[in-house]
C-alpha cells in the first residue's frame, strides 16, 4: 500500500486513500489500512495494486476465508503459544539440571565427609605411631645408658673379678669335698 511512485517503505495516509477512493466509507478505508499493518506485521509484500487490498480489507469475512492474510491477533496467539511452550520447556530442562546439580552436590558433600573421616582416621593414626615412636626411644635410650658402664673398665675389672671367684670357690668346693671324703674312710 504505497503511493504510486514512492518506495515501498513510504505508506498512504487516510487522507491520501479518501482522496484515492472517494466512494468508500471510512469504515472500508480503516480496514483497508489494518490489512495494511497486519500484512507489515507477518512480512508479506505488497505485490497486489491498493483497489485489490482495498476489496479484500472490505469484509473481515473475506479476509479469515481467504487465509492470505492472517488476523494479526491469531498471529500474534501462535507466537505466544510458541514463545510459552518454549519457556515451559526451557523451565523443565532448568528444574532437570538443577536436580541433577542437587543429587552431584550432595554425592561431593558426601564424598567430601567419608574423606575427613578418612583423613581423620590417618591423623589419628599417625599421632599414636609418633607416640609409640616417643615411647621406644625414650626407652631406647634408658637400654643406651645401662649397656654405657658395660664398656666400663671398672665394669670389666668386676666381671673379671667375679669369674676368678666363681672359680675359686669351685676349686674350695672341690677341696672340702676331697677332705670330707678322707675323713670318712679314715673312719672319723
Amino acid at each position: 500500500m504505497t503511493k504510486p511512485g514512492g518506495s515501498p517503505t513510504t505508506k498512504k495516509t487516510l487522507h491520501e486513500l479518501v482522496k484515492e477512493f472517494p466512494e468508500k466509507t471510512y469504515r472500508e478505508l480503516e480496514k483497508y489500512r489494518d490489512a495494511d499493518r497486519q500484512e507489515e506485521a507477518i512480512g508479506i509484500g505488497h505485490n497486489h495494486p491498493p483497489e485489490e487490498s482495498l476489496k479484500k480489507a472490505c469484509t473481515l469475512g473475506e479476509m479469515k476465508r481467504d487465509r492470505a492474510y492472517p488476523d494479526l491477533a491469531e498471529v500474534l496467539a501462535q507466537e505466544n503459544a510458541k514463545l510459552k511452550k518454549r519457556a515451559q520447556e526451557a523451565e523443565g530442562e532448568l528444574s532437570i539440571l538443577k536436580g541433577i546439580e542437587t543429587n552431584r552436590v550432595k554425592e561431593a558433600q558426601a564424598k567430601s565427609n567419608q574423606l575427613q573421616d578418612e583423613l581423620d582416621e590417618s591423623k589419628k593414626n599417625n599421632n599414636e605411631l609418633y607416640n609409640r615412636i616417643a615411647e621406644l626411644i625414650e626407652a631406647n635410650e634408658k637400654e643406651t645408658k645401662n649397656l654405657k658402664w658395660i664398656k666400663d673398665h671398672d665394669y670389666i675389672f668386676l666381671v673379671d673379678e667375679n669369674k676368678k671367684l666363681h672359680a675359686e670357690l669351685k676349686k674350695l668346693k672341690e677341696e672340702t669335698e676331697n677332705q670330707i671324703n678322707r675323713m670318712r674312710k679314715s673312719g672319723m
